[in-house]
Formats: structure tokens, C-alpha cells, sequence
């Protein structure tokens, strides 16, 4: 099961989240899951390979709240923010097309380890293969990049008329370990296509980060606090007790026999 279905849903509501999170019913479903895909794909036009790992999308009453993550916040904000201006004023246009109440909010959220990141990665190989760089060597730097930023594994696949040869195929190459079928593994995947001079090569990747444990599993392997233990009172000094013992009174021995 794991080798067909997408890592990404397979994980949706136990270890990730949804990429669009709203609530519509019948009637308005279809219409906004177009547009979110309409936006997705304009945002990727606009920014080009290797920028844009993942747009999340929320709506509230009247509200589109776009937040896009990037590996490069600068490529998208612009000089003096006129880059988000421009495209904050394009989603208007496009949302208000079909609702004129429609308000779009436009949020850059930067990724902090692009390296592990299988979108970003898979783009970056794409970018090299469009260069003319050997396959091979966009795999195995890729490959090398993800190890040493210390991830648990990663597998690369690329297929298509790879290095220019009349029949196309498939290579891949794999480092660590990818427990696919493992549903509380955070496995990241990415799929992105290369326009070379010999036709459409695809390229995939599966990057493993280590297991994410559930919060209920979480809360009973975490060690519960303690109860708040009642202080004890101030001790005396034991060089204090001992001269307090020099300064007692003798006891006086009585006399037997009565007086002399």
C-alpha cells in the first residue's frame, strides 16, 4: 500500500494537516476547490522552479488567506514589498471574479531547511537537468545535501529520455531508509517535471525525517509532574546545638544520708 498511494494523504490526520482548510457544502464546494487550485497554479507560474515548496489556503466567511512557503521570502516580497503588492492585487482580480465580496490575504512564510524539503529538492534537480547536468550527478548532490543536513533517508526516481537517448527510462537511487508503509513516519514527497530539449523528464522524491509520535502517545510517555512537596521546617545548626549543649546547667547529684 505504501509503494502506490501519495505519502502526503496517507499522513492527513494523523501526522500532517490539510493544504486547504475551509468548510462548504454542495453548492459552493466545487467552485472553491477550482479557485484554490487556479491560485496554486498561478502562484507556481509566477515564481518558477526551486521557490515555492507549498501554498496553504484558509477561508473564513469572506476571507482567502493564502500563505505561501518559500526557500527565497525575498524572490516573492519584492524590493520595498512591491513583488507581494502585485500579486495580492492579481488574486483579487481572480477571486473577485466570481464573488465580488472576496478579500485575499497574502502571507511568505520562509522554509528554514530547504535541503529537506522534497519539493524544493525535486525542482532543484529539474533546474540542473534543464542545464544539461547529468542525472546522476543531480541525484547523488541532492542525495549528499539531504544526508548531511541529517536526514533519516531519501530516495530520488527520475524517467524520461534521460541524457538526450532515444528510449526513455527510469533511475533511481535510494540512501537510508524509507518505511513507507510506517504511517507515523514523516515522510516529505515532491514531484516535478524538467522541459529539456528532448522532451518532459519527470523527477520524484521521498525524504524521510525520523517518526513523529501521536500527542496521546506523546502525553503517556512524557513523565508526569510531580505533586508539589510541602517544605520542611528550618533546621538548626548542628555547631549551633552543640554550644547550646556547652551552656546548659549541670544536673545536680542529690545528697544521700542527709545533712553531715
Amino acid at each position: 500500500m505504501g509503494q502506490k498511494i501519495h505519502p502526503v494523504g496517507f499522513r492527513v490526520g494523523v501526522i500532517r494537516g490539510f493544504d486547504s482548510q475551509w468548510y462548504y457544502g454542495k453548492k459552493g464546494y466545487g467552485n472553491a476547490l477550482l479557485q484554490d487550485h487556479e491560485i496554486r497554479q498561478f502562484i507556481k507560474r509566477r515564481t518558477g522552479l526551486g521557490n515555492v515548496s507549498r501554498v496553504e489556503i484558509e477561508r473564513a466567511a469572506n476571507r482567502v488567506k493564502v500563505t505561501i512557503f518559500t526557500a527565497r521570502p525575498g524572490a516573492i516580497i519584492g524590493r520595498g514589498g512591491k513583488g507581494i503588492d502585485e500579486l495580492t492585487d492579481t488574486l483579487n482580480r481572480m477571486v473577485r471574479a466570481k464573488d465580488k465580496t472576496m478579500v485575499v490575504q497574502v502571507n511568505v512564510t520562509e522554509v528554514r531547511q530547504p535541503e529537506l524539503d522534497a519539493q524544493l529538492v525535486a525542482e532543484n534537480v529539474c533546474q540542473q537537468l534543464e542545464k544539461r547536468i547529468s542525472h546522476r550527478r543531480a541525484m547523488r548532490q541532492a542525495m549528499t545535501r539531504v544526508m548531511r543536513m541529517n536526514g533519516r533517508g531519501i530516495k530520488i526516481q527520475v524517467s524520461g529520455r534521460l541524457g538526450g537517448s532515444e528510449i526513455a527510462r527510469r533511475e533511481g537511487d535510494k540512501i537510508g531508509k524509507i518505511p513507507l508503509h510506517t504511517i507515523r513516519a514523516d515522510i516529505d514527497y515532491g514531484q516535478a517535471t524538467a522541459h529539456t530539449v528532448y522532451g518532459s523528464v519527470g523527477c520524484k522524491v521521498w525524504i524521510y525525517k525520523g517518526e513523529v509520535l501521536p500527542e496521546r502517545r506523546l502525553r503517556d510517555i512524557e513523565p508526569q509532574p510531580q505533586p508539589a512537596r510541602r517544605p520542611r521546617p528550618p533546621r538548626e545548626d548542628s555547631s549551633q546545638q552543640a554550644f547550646a549543649a556547652t551552656q546548659a546547667p549541670a544536673p545536680v547529684a542529690p545528697v544521700e544520708g542527709g545533712q553531715a
